[in-house]
């Protein structure tokens, strides 16, 4: 449940991002949804196999710097798969990668919280 309500929101963002950015183009809400699903699958599989050895190099200092970026990355790769979506620069898609996590961060943290109140709900 939680998969699809990151899913929707993230979709949203990129919807109200290409409203709001001239930079950033996409076609229709279905697209927004497609893009958004490659963008988690990516960021699962690729995206872990280029922030691993990057972190090391960092030390695990830069660890939220590293994500952002290979998440842009990501993003710009996603432009050059979907072509009813498009981002015109890396600095969009850095904006694009922070505006997802921020989203992300508040979903999963509304979800937490809902799951807490039932836990105590019940004790």
């Amino acid at each position: 449940m939680e998969f699809i309500v990151n899913l929707l929101v993230s979709a949203g963002v990129l919807v109200l991002l290409a409203y709001m950015m001239p930079q950033i183009e996409v076609k229709s809400f279905k697209t927004a949804l497609w893009v958004a699903f490659l963008i988690g699958i990516l960021n699962a599989t690729i995206g872990l196999l280029i922030r691993f050895p990057l972190n090391l190099v960092t030390l695990f200092f830069l660890e939220f710097l590293v994500r952002l970026i290979v998440t842009a990355v990501i993003i710009k790769l996603v432009d050059k798969m979907v072509d009813n979506f498009k981002v015109h620069g890396f600095w969009p898609a850095l904006i694009v990668a922070i505006a997802l996590a921020a989203a992300g961060t508040l979903v999963d943290s509304a979800m937490n919280d809902d799951d807490r109140e039932r836990i105590e709900q019940e004790y």
